[in-house]
């Protein structure tokens, strides 16, 4: 296992600002408005065609005081467009921390892994990490780890001054009394939870016998040609490249499987749209990225793909993430005909004001 080292205290807001992220992704949070589709969207067809003009305005202005800077990349058939608002680079390789976009790395490794038959999704994680999980615990396999079916506890006891492995990470969440046991039963609802990224990062170090970070630059990063994409060395607080916000302080990279990758927008583009077209994973892993489990009508897909349906009826495919204080996603429809990358750099904590803006984005863009 790489040596890598993560502290738990930031590992709670990054899980809780995940699950806040995922619920105004596929859903409008209450009270917050539905954004309405720019006039070049209304037509049937018609939204093909890029509108720059809707998608600057969508980015908001420094005046409104609730963001330092935006960007967004839009692409497709059609064009290509970017645009930045505020304190943030211009430039389009300026790189960013994406949190948890660094899931849809995790679980293309391990499905790459999978149809190399070297795992199964059925496999149990107990058996491929024995002692990792509690023994009296019923089996939790790796596709339910993908695709946050695995009923795991979020809660952690945690020591704010405590530095962890991820194994002890693990232990210290899925040991804590006040979470309870895992959720059971042939329906398990879908949770969104962080400790499932943690365990597959393991379970792709225990299979490869190589560190999490070789094997994601060693499957993606190298054949897809993202030069500005990798997974922070331990101690390695500073970006490679011009950071997309320079005011933002140096972060530490602890969150590793989970939401510890740094990248940039032409990248991200790259990297999902090679996905969704099937160049990473061979057909029968390919076609588990757009299945839903069966008792779930939003959400991630089994192959950890999050789905959402825009106000207008379009259906998307990517992740959001959030770390360091940049809050990103990366869309595109299933036919390709339209993406887009966002990174934000919000000056507020209101989850419904960040959920607007990214949705008003979403709704330029496609």
């Amino acid at each position: 296992m790489t040596k890598s080292l993560f502290r738990s205290a930031r590992w709670i807001a990054l899980a809780t600002a995940g699950a806040a992220l995922l619920t105004v992704t596929t859903a409008l949070p209450a009270g917050a408005a539905a954004p309405q589709p720019p006039a070049s969207a209304t037509a049937l067809g018609a939204w093909e065609r890029i509108d720059p003009a809707a998608l600057q305005a969508s980015l908001g202005t420094p005046a409104d005081g609730l963001f330092a800077g935006a960007m967004a990349r839009v692409g497709g058939r059609d064009g290509q467009w970017t645009g930045t608002m505020g304190a943030v680079s211009a430039g389009p390789a300026a790189s960013f921390r994406i949190g948890s976009i660094t899931k849809l790395f995790t679980s293309t490794v391990v499905l790459q892994l999978a149809a190399e038959g070297r795992l199964s999704l059925d496999t149990p994680v107990q058996q491929l990490l024995p002692g990792t999980l509690p023994a009296h615990w019923q089996p939790i396999t790796v596709g339910q780890l993908i695709s946050h079916t695995s009923g795991l506890p979020r809660a952690a006891c945690w020591d704010p001054n405590t530095v962890y492995t991820p194994a002890d990470l693990v232990k210290t969440v899925t040991e804590c009394p006040e979470a309870g046991e895992p959720a059971t039963g042939p329906d398990i609802p879908q949770v969104y939870n962080g400790v499932n990224y943690f365990l597959l990062g393991m379970v792709v170090e225990k299979v490869t016998h190589h560190s999490y970070a070789h094997e994601v630059s060693r499957r993606i990063v190298r054949p897809l040609g993202l030069r500005h994409t990798y997974v922070p060395g331990w101690g390695e607080t500073a970006l490679r490249a011009p950071a997309l916000a320079p005011q933002l302080p140096p972060t530490d990279p602890w969150a590793w499987a989970e939401g510890g990758m740094v990248s940039d927008a032409p990248d991200l583009e790259r990297f999902l749209r090679q996905l969704l077209s099937g160049r990473l994973l061979p057909p029968a892993q390919q076609k588990l990225l757009f299945e839903l489990p069966r008792h779930a009508e939003r959400g991630f897909t089994l192959g950890g793909v999050q789905y959402a349906k825009l106000p207008d009826g379009t259906e998307v495919y990517g992740k959001t993430g959030s770390y360091g204080g940049y809050t990103n996603g990366v869309f595109a429809t299933r036919d390709l005909r339209r993406s887009v990358v966002y990174s934000l750099v919000p000056l507020t904590t209101d989850d419904k004001e960040i959920a607007k803006r990214y949705l008003g984005i979403a709704a330029a863009a496609f």
